[in-house]
């Protein structure tokens, strides 16, 4: 027998080189004469099988089945489609043909692959095992391949999709799969990400929801002695952790968001030693060891509030140890007093009294505040700093006093640019948003969301002093949020057909007016010479972004930004978004007032009395604007605080007065006072009238 393989009758090589083999000549040996039974396909062979059925097929299948209960034909299709990776291109690859090695498009029959996956909750139960044993023999025999193409890049984006993974029962397949996904190499990675985003948000949320379900019962199974012991499947939850991150990935490089961010938080985190998971990633940063703040977006906004607070709260404790170690060695008497932030104003010189009180105590900002108002007797048990905080933003933030421009059209405060010597004002108004989010205190400012991206630039106040902070990348698209006229100007300079140069008559020279006197900036060297064409509009409008948003304020947002920083000095920054930063700040925009009603807390009426269930019926069926309005009214902000409702604890309260009388509040202790209205008709009435004429803030 000759030693060259003939491909055209699909001869094999011989068995050993040095045996003859009788009547060779007569009887040469081919995969066609060999028995069925060991005609198995070489490894090197990965010859496309040909699989033709359609979706349209298939569902007529699973219609007859169901119809004459024979399920075979069926559950022949599960055994064969998944018991290679082969095979799952086999059937659910568009075409055999090409390569499809793009980022853009997977080369998956989406549609077919839906249908296949829906219609395996109606087999029986041994087409359902059919797919899981096919699964185990995939995994296994790609586990020690080393070798990836796209087609196995496939296979895994067919199997992670598996609607099965949801039960404890399947979670050893599951985590096998996990690893081996999250395992693979950068580039292969970089296609999943891709791929995953162009799934519908339906299929989408689903294996995020997945994911989390599979991390939530390995950290509290409810059946413990459903899954292995947790010291043999340590790598579990980093294997899953990881692949939901390329979803997050996903997520993020989606020209709009697949899914809000909230929804890739694992609430059951929460309940975690979320502190000793910081303190490994502080010390270790993104080592090998795995820990959840390697993978942020997975923490809520509890957890990162949480660990700020403690991280702050562990600074200051060192350094109140340590001061109370001094005077005992000295032998001075101990001030327990040391162990607050003491602020005491007057009212009238409320934001002098404040800056002097804050510079003075510098090195005490971490402390926990209390405030006393001069001449004013009582203690600060949460209202006297409130109202400080509230009387202070209100005259801080008021147009009069020219520290903040407020924009009508987009309803955001900006900095005014206009120069001065000194710029200690604005590192107030940092300070204040550090100290609202050390001592829970829910802030009514409106800011534009780049403030938070230019506070986190960089998220880490830097060592060199000397090199710039908040100088964020920002877009038009940041810019519509402040500016959106001006930003849709820039917009239609973009877009222009004709000749930008002949018709706008413009330079990279812009003009804005500070305290009354317009001013002309270079946005370039020789800016006033250099004219807008075409070619260089994109350069123009991104000069002027960057001049608007960083550049006109860079010495006040320099100053507001070390201010917020001196208070929230922690790692803990590096975890979080700025969308995150604002919420800290300014709770969250998402009302639930069923909620609200569960939380509340009464003072001289029950949740039973007449009078509190109109106002229950009232407040639920307000529209959302007039919802916000009654938070307003009573809290001074419309926003929720991170931890929800329930945090505001909000006080309903009875006064005996006429039911002539509107509905009064006290926003310092998130507190409504309501006479005992004769029916639902008047309170609604009188409780429209009070929520839509407060001033200010509603300061009782």
């Amino acid at each position: 027998m000759t030693s060259s393989l003939h491909y055209g009758c699909r001869e094999l090589p011989p068995i050993c080189p040095n045996v003859r083999l009788k009547h060779q000549h007569q009887h040469r040996i081919t995969v066609d004469n060999l028995p069925p039974d060991v005609r198995a396909r070489f490894a090197t062979d990965k010859v496309m099988p040909l699989r033709t059925k359609t979706v349209k097929e298939f569902q007529e299948d699973i219609e007859r089945a169901t119809v004459s209960g024979d399920w075979k034909h069926v559950h022949d299709f599960y055994l064969t489609t998944f018991g290679s990776f082969l095979e799952l291109n086999a059937a659910f690859k568009k075409d055999a043909s090409p390569l499809f090695n793009t980022i853009e498009d997977s080369g998956i029959n989406t549609k077919f692959i839906n249908a296949v996956y829906d219609a395996l909750s109606l087999t029986p139960p041994d087409a359902q095992r059919a797919v899981l044993k096919g699964i185990i023999n995939s995994l296994l025999r790609e586990w020690k391949g080393s070798r990836r193409t796209k087609d196995d890049l496939r296979a895994y984006f067919i199997l992670v999709q598996n609607p099965q993974c949801t039960s404890p029962a399947t979670y050893v397949i599951y985590a096998h799969l996990l690893r081996q996904i999250a395992a693979l190499a950068e580039a292969d990675h970089y296609f999943l990400m891709h791929w995953f985003k162009k799934l519908s948000q339906k299929r989408f949320k689903q294996l995020v929801e997945r994911l989390h379900l599979f991390i939530s019962t390995r950290l509290f199974p409810v059946k413990p002695e459903e899954l292995p012991p947790m010291a043999k499947c340590s790598w579990w939850i980093p294997s899953a952790t990881k692949v939901l991150s390329l979803l997050n990935a996903a997520n993020i490089i989606s020209s709009t968001p697949i899914l809000p961010f909230v929804d890739f938080y694992n609430p059951t985190l929460d309940h975690t030693d979320f502190m000793e998971d910081y303190r490994i990633w502080q010390t270790q940063g993104n080592s090998t060891r795995f820990t959840f703040c390697q993978f942020a977006f997975i923490l809520s906004t509890v957890v990162k509030k949480a660990v700020i607070q403690k991280d702050s709260e562990q600074q200051m404790i060192s350094m109140a140890r340590q001061s109370l170690v001094d005077k005992v060695s000295r032998r001075q008497r101990v001030d327990m007093s040391l162990l607050f932030l003491n602020i005491k104003v007057r009212r009238l010189q409320l934001v002098s009294d404040s800056m002097d009180e804050l510079t003075r105590n510098r090195a005490d900002l971490k402390k926990k505040l209390k405030v006393s108002f001069v001449g004013e007797a009582g203690l600060d048990m949460g209202g006297l700093t409130k109202e400080w905080f509230l009387l202070l933003i209100r005259q801080i933030f008021h147009t009069d006093y020219g520290m903040f421009t407020f924009f009508n059209d987009s309803h955001c405060h900006w900095f005014s640019s206009w120069k001065c010597d000194n710029f200690s004002e604005f590192r107030l108004v940092g300070v204040l948003m550090g100290l609202a989010v050390y001592n829970s205190i829910t802030l009514d400012i409106s800011f534009p969301p780049c403030v938070y991206k230019k506070l986190l630039t960089p998220p880490v106040v830097p060592c060199d002093l000397d090199l710039p902070v908040g100088m964020a990348t920002l877009t038009l698209d940041d810019l519509q949020q402040v500016m959106p006229d001006l930003s849709h100007g820039l917009a239609e300079l973009l877009s222009y057909e004709g000749n930008v140069e002949e018709d706008f008559c413009t330079t990279f020279q812009v003009s804005q007016e500070e305290l009354g006197v317009i001013k002309s900036y270079n946005l370039k060297p020789g800016g006033d010479k250099i004219p807008v064409t075409n070619q260089n509009r994109k350069e123009y409008v991104q000069l002027y972004v960057d001049f608007l948003l960083n550049k006109s304020i860079y010495r006040q947002f320099t100053t507001f930004y070390y201010g917020f920083h001196s208070v929230c000095a922690s790692d803990a920054l590096m975890l979080l978004r700025p969308e995150e930063v604002e919420i800290l700040v300014c709770g969250s925009p998402n009302l639930d007032m069923s909620s609200l009603q569960k939380a509340a807390q009464y003072e001289g009426y029950s949740k039973t009395d007449p009078t509190i269930r109109a106002f229950w019926d009232v407040v639920l069926g307000f529209p959302l604007k007039f919802q916000k309005r009654l938070l307003h009214f009573s809290t001074g902000s419309d926003r929720v605080p991170v931890g929800g409702m329930a945090d505001l604890n909000f006080k309903i309260s009875k006064i005996d007065a006429s039911t002539e009388w509107l509905p009064i509040s006290h926003t310092c202790f998130n507190q409504i006072c309501l006479p005992p209205y004769k029916n639902k008709k008047e309170l609604k009435q009188k409780l429209t009238i009070a929520i839509s004429n407060a001033e200010g803030f509603g300061l009782e």
